[in-house]
């Protein structure tokens, strides 16, 4: 990770990817102790003008790599839905898949 950017869209990331990860059927996410914990965090480490924290960019670090896992789980259970196996198939399905077909035997048969 070369730069961590902003640390404002750092923790945008981070609610965002936990909405996602609260469903649509859930509490709403900002009720959760998860994301009071992260806004409470990153509160307590913002630099203000009366002193010059030096565990912010340790806790930005952290929030870009917890964001990047939470990102990189939610891509994986997509792509893991879309191509995730479905048992055995048959013949014309898997030429169909590749893009070719099967070819007809004669007298009718397939």
């Amino acid at each position: 990770m070369a730069a961590l950017g902003c640390p404002l869209r750092t923790l945008r990331g981070l609610l965002r990817e936990l909405r996602h990860a609260s469903g649509p059927a859930g509490r709403p996410y900002r009720d959760t102790p998860a994301c009071q914990h992260i806004i409470a965090a990153f509160r307590a480490h913002r630099v203000t003008s009366e002193k010059l924290c030096r565990a912010q960019q340790e806790l930005h670090f952290q929030a870009a790599t917890y964001l990047c896992l939470l990102r990189s789980a939610r891509q994986h259970a997509a792509l893991h839905q879309e191509y995730h196996g479905r048992g055995e198939r048959s013949p014309e399905e898997v030429a169909g898949l590749v893009g070719f077909r099967l070819p007809q035997q004669p007298g009718g048969k397939g």
